[in-house]
């Protein structure tokens, strides 16, 4: 059995906690985290650690066809793999005479697994695989890294999505400014949820939008903290930064219902997931306090507490 492990020191930056992990080659490994720290991680691994990660942003000849970029790198990595094979494993037969610039964005991440494939890198680290694909991408990148695994290489995913996190890895541990633990799916109903990511769920993939200037910006609906109404307008929290939705409060509370929202106030829905604490501050004074940044706290109503104690199984 073969592992690499992982020693990061707090001077590299600020927002990344010193921590150890080791990755084993028996199983992948997921990594779950913020973006900014996900940042961090990756700059060190790639100057401390020599570790090369796969972010698909640079490599590629766009103006190459599919079938001519994976030829060139066949050949520049000395890859032992038949080319037939790399165009099958990756889906990439039926594109490969089209010019990269008119691929799908999922078409080019498949030529992105293909070409870190074929370097041999050992380990092989990956920052986001799955963001924003296809249910192929997906399907293909999870017989990738089997694969890859069956070669006895350890295979370390950096996500910044919890549901990609339990999807992905075998082993799945959160980093936060405190340190490192792992996530541990308590029963079969939380693994069951963990695999709704799966192929055949991700056909409804719903995405929360929210306007910046003159910019339409989609969110997963993990990353939310809490929705706020602020002067008649419903705000999108993410650590600490508004973005204000496009749907009205109301609207939101029903298509968010199923991925865990719940309205705790006439003015707020709260992320049953970022919910860390509930404070009681008088009889009938409660509040949420939210697992972020700033630990935001915000109100419970009185008569919603005997629902989310029966929510979290408090009673």
């Amino acid at each position: 059995m073969t592992h690499f492990k992982i020693d990061i020191e707090n001077a590299d930056n600020e927002l990344l906690p010193a921590f150890s992990l080791t990755i084993e080659d028996s199983c992948v490994t997921s990594l779950y985290s913020d973006t900014d720290m996900q940042a961090g991680l990756v700059k060190s691994l790639q100057n401390n650690e020599k570790i090369p990660v796969c972010g698909f942003q640079e490599g590629l000849y766009r103006r190459l066809t599919v079938e001519d970029n994976i030829i060139f790198y066949h050949k520049w990595f000395g890859s032992e793999t038949p080319l037939p094979e790399i165009l099958v494993l990756f889906e990439l037969q039926n594109c490969a005479k089209k010019p990269l610039y008119k691929c799908s964005e999922s078409e080019v991440r498949r030529v992105h697994f293909a070409r870190y494939y074929m370097t041999g890198n050992d380990p092989m680290v990956f920052r986001e695989p799955i963001h924003g694909v296809d249910i192929k991408t997906i399907n293909t990148f999870i017989n990738m890294i089997e694969k890859i695994k069956d070669n006895s290489i350890p295979v370390l995913v950096l996500v910044s999505n919890m549901e990609h996190a339990l999807l992905l890895g075998e082993v799945a541990y959160k980093l936060k400014e405190q340190g490192i633990r792992r996530i541990e799916v308590e029963d079969k109903e939380e693994q069951a949820a963990a695999e709704s990511l799966s192929p055949a769920m991700t056909t409804n993939l719903f995405k929360v939008p929210a306007k910046v200037e003159d910019k339409m910006i989609l969110f997963d609906p993990p990353e939310i903290d809490y929705i706020e109404s602020q002067d008649g307008k419903a705000m999108i929290v993410i650590n600490d930064q508004s973005y204000a939705l496009e749907f009205t409060l109301g609207e939101a509370e029903k298509k968010l219902d199923i991925y865990g929202f719940y309205r705790c106030h006439r003015s707020y829905i709260v992320n049953l997931q970022k919910v860390r604490e509930i404070i009681t501050w008088s009889k009938n004074t409660y509040s949420l306090r939210i697992d972020n940044k700033s630990q935001s706290t915000i109100p419970l109503s009185r008569t919603k507490i005997q629902d989310i104690q029966e929510k979290f199984s408090l009673k």
